[in-house]
């Protein structure tokens, strides 16, 4: 086995948060890199790490710190050498990494769209006036706001086990999901509808898996190459650079989806006030090697539509 590789003696060690959906994802890096360099189970070793996304679940992540609470913990064993590589939902990552971490390997993308879910309706429109809500989303309490003005919004946090459980004891009418999320735990039965992107666009780069290694590390550098799926990377490119010129966090609602089209990148976008108010959509099309240029031109140009008193 060549010294580039990591061996039964020495396993390479994947940082993952503890839910269902986030071993999922570990386990499937996995998968992958076993098949790419026909290397056993062995040679890997997923590792469970607590992060204050998952353990602080009574207070809105808004509250609490933002999306760097899913990672921060995860991103301080990678830098200490704790583990090797870590694996993240991407639209979960904040835009900017710690200094000596990159982000430049994404597995192929799933199904980018929210999924609708409920034990008594069918979609949004069926919902009757004054229905609960549960999400725990800004960019989803805002367009559905903006949608149903009528609905009551409450917050929903959890893992996917946990809000269905919720909804079954009927905290709310209905919730969203990633359907992404869903087919991965095998439970796409749940969702009553799929909802279409020209409906409710979906968060930036929702359905994608990053994996996040030291910049200094050339052997890991060397294994994730091989199972970067680039299509990809370019849509996360543009979906990215357009939230952090907009300064995307979860204080801030905001819906991107890039897709790729021949030698041409597509971005749409969505900048919503919080509560619902008002939006204001755009799109952009270029060359698909320009997919940062173009996030950054639509996130600008949705910024001079929107005025300086947009988000009040």
């Amino acid at each position: 086995m060549r010294d580039d590789l990591p061996t039964p003696a020495l396993p390479l060690k994947i940082g993952t948060r503890g839910s269902p959906l986030a071993l999922w994802q570990a386990h499937e890096v996995r998968r992958c890199l076993m098949a790419a360099f026909a290397l056993p189970e062995e040679a890997f070793e997923v590792v469970v790490i607590k992060v204050t996304g998952d353990l602080v679940q009574d207070k809105a992540l808004r509250e609490i710190g933002g999306k760097g609470l899913f990672t921060r913990e995860i991103e301080e064993a990678l830098l200490d050498g704790g583990i090797d590589i870590a694996v993240h939902s991407m639209k979960d990552m904040p835009t900017l990494q710690p200094e000596g971490l990159v982000l430049d390997c994404y597995l192929p993308r799933a199904d980018v769209r929210d999924a609708f879910v409920s034990p008594r309706y069918s979609s949004i429109a069926d919902l009757p006036l004054g229905a609960t809500v549960g999400s725990s989303s800004l960019r989803r309490r805002a367009q559905l706001s903006l949608r149903r003005p009528d609905l009551k919004l409450v917050e929903f946090r959890g893992n996917v086990q946990t809000r269905m459980r919720k909804l079954d004891e009927g905290v709310a009418d209905a919730t969203f999901l990633a359907l992404a999320g869903l087919t991965r735990l095998g439970m796409a039965n749940v969702a009553r509808a799929a909802i279409a992107p020209e409906e409710m666009l979906p968060a930036a780069a929702q359905g994608a898996i990053g994996i996040e290694r030291r910049l200094d590390d050339a052997r890991v550098a060397r294994l994730l190459a091989a199972i970067h799926d680039h299509e990809t990377g370019l849509r996360l490119a543009a979906e990215r650079a357009f939230l952090l010129r907009l300064d995307g966090s979860c204080q801030t609602p905001i819906a991107g989806l890039a897709v790729v089209e021949g030698d041409t990148l597509w971005l749409r976008g969505e900048l919503l006030r919080p509560d619902g108010s008002a939006s204001v959509t755009g799109d952009k099309r270029g060359p698909v090697a320009d997919g940062a240029a173009i996030g950054t031109a639509l996130a600008d140009a949705l910024l001079g539509r929107a005025g300086p008193e947009f988000f009040g």
